[in-house]
């Protein structure tokens, strides 16, 4: 049975608490629960990516920011999670590959033109 949004919102807030706590395997636990229920829920992965870093789980950390651009191809903070993960395990020109796109994606989402308004009226 599927999990309703709110009871996926109190996994991710559990898997916050873990981390906080210092318990990153516990809270990377809490955060695939949470991913298996709602597999675009950008807040989980966001917080599996921190869990497993924290844990020093650091490729996996990489497979998790790969599959979070996989799901969010569009999302900044995506791009910018696998950079930080990149960074951390060493692999510097494939972060900077990231980084630019991350800046990339967010330059095109500050200069997207404003809907414009209907003037047929």
């Amino acid at each position: 049975m599927p999990l309703s949004a709110i009871q996926c919102r109190k996994i991710i807030q559990r898997g916050r608490e873990l981390l906080d706590a210092g318990s990153a395997t516990q809270a990377a636990r809490a955060f695939r629960q949470a991913i298996a229920a709602d597999p675009a829920c950008s807040e989980a992965y966001h917080g599996l990516i921190s869990a497993l870093r924290d844990a020093g789980q650091l490729e996996q950390a990489i497979g998790a920011a790969l599959a979070f651009t996989a799901i969010a191809p569009a999302d900044p903070s995506a791009h910018a999670a696998l950079s930080i993960s990149l960074q951390a395990a060493g692999h510097t020109g494939e972060a900077q590959t990231a980084a630019a796109r991350a800046r990339l994606l967010e330059w095109k989402t500050l200069l997207k033109p404003a809907a414009q308004p209907d003037q047929s009226e």
